[in-house]
């Protein structure tokens, strides 16, 4: 038997995409295959006389040309993510019927007068997209970089731009990290707009700053401080709160049984970024405990593997979960 094998690949511009900038997708696949992938004219060759491993590197590089077909990006992010959905696949209790291609095509989100396209870049980030548009109440849990703040504001903006829901309320809890700001001048809106700071972000990356004005001015997108959320009743709108888990268990019950007619409730947060005096009072926590069993309720849980703003930020998220403060 052979010590290798090979997928031949006609397109140039094809092949050039599998192996990204510099063969760097090769080295991606080889660290998650573990052995030696290179190009040897228009042919994809693994180094290896295991089946099993090239069955999996064969079935990857189909669905990363599906995927690349379909106009995802062949990055990192997305090779990781299918090696992962082979792996799965090989497991007796797998259960999905759609290629990583098609996951990732069918949830992918189109907001009008975006500036692209926006494509999950992990497994679980499809997963919570999807969830996005099937449950009314949706918690998504994990460290920083995963994506699930992102996701959240482009799906908000999807369906506020093209009318499904009128109005996109923004909050969070007005709890400092670990220094105080003292006050700051302005009305309402301007005493909160530091705190929301990072939902601002996304938007600006997702839309121009002039539709984001448009929808301020118009009230279709609402800033509203947690505190002064008691009493109202949320109808045909999308809620999200950022930065849940330092919210108060008080806070937390208060802000989920405003949901009214046709809306829905996204709740963000990092369990290990709790800025309260205690952390065991952090609502995000007590919630997840207590009715994430609901069915109606989903529970995104992002990890390490998820990261997908910087691949430095991963190393730092590993390190200071190896070595506990």
């Amino acid at each position: 038997m052979s010590d290798s094998a090979c997928i031949v690949i006609d397109e140039i511009p094809l092949l050039r995409d599998i192996c990204g900038p510099n063969d760097y997708n090769l080295r991606v696949m080889e660290r998650l295959v573990g052995c030696k992938i290179y190009t040897k004219g228009n042919e994809l060759v693994v180094d290896n006389a295991n089946e099993n491993t090239r069955a999996v590197f064969f079935t990857m590089i189909q669905e990363l040309t599906e995927a690349i077909r379909e106009g995802i990006p062949p990055n990192p992010e997305l090779i990781s993510a299918i090696h992962a959905s082979v792996m799965a696949s090989q497991k007796p209790e797998y259960t999905q019927t759609q290629t990583c291609a098609e996951l990732f095509t069918e949830s992918a989100i189109q907001v009008p007068g975006a500036f692209e396209k926006i494509f999950p870049r992990s497994i679980n980030q499809a997963h919570y997209i999807k969830a996005l548009a099937e449950y009314d109440i949706t918690f998504a849990t994990g460290p920083a970089g995963t994506g699930k703040t992102f996701l959240a504001v482009a799906w908000a903006l999807r369906e506020v731009l093209s009318k499904t829901r009128k109005k996109l309320v923004l909050t969070r809890p007005v709890v400092e990290a670990g220094e105080s700001l003292g006050f700051l001048p302005g009305d309402l809106t301007q005493k909160i707009s530091p705190y929301l700071r990072p939902l601002y972000d996304a938007m600006e990356a997702i839309i121009p700053f002039e539709t984001i004005q448009r929808l301020e001015e118009t009230h279709v997108i609402e800033i509203a401080p947690l505190a002064y959320m008691r009493g109202r009743s949320l109808n045909n709108c999308i809620v999200i709160l950022d930065e849940a888990q330092n919210t108060t268990r008080e806070q937390m019950k208060m802000f989920l049984t405003r949901l009214g007619q046709h809306s829905k409730a996204i709740v963000t947060g990092d369990l290990t970024q709790i800025d309260l005096p205690k952390k065991s009072d952090s609502g995000l926590s007590h919630a997840l405990s207590v009715i994430a069993s609901i069915p109606e309720i989903y529970v995104s849980r992002f990890d390490g593997k998820d990261v997908v703003r910087n691949p430095l930020i991963k190393k730092i998220i590993e390190a200071y979960e190896s070595e506990p403060y």
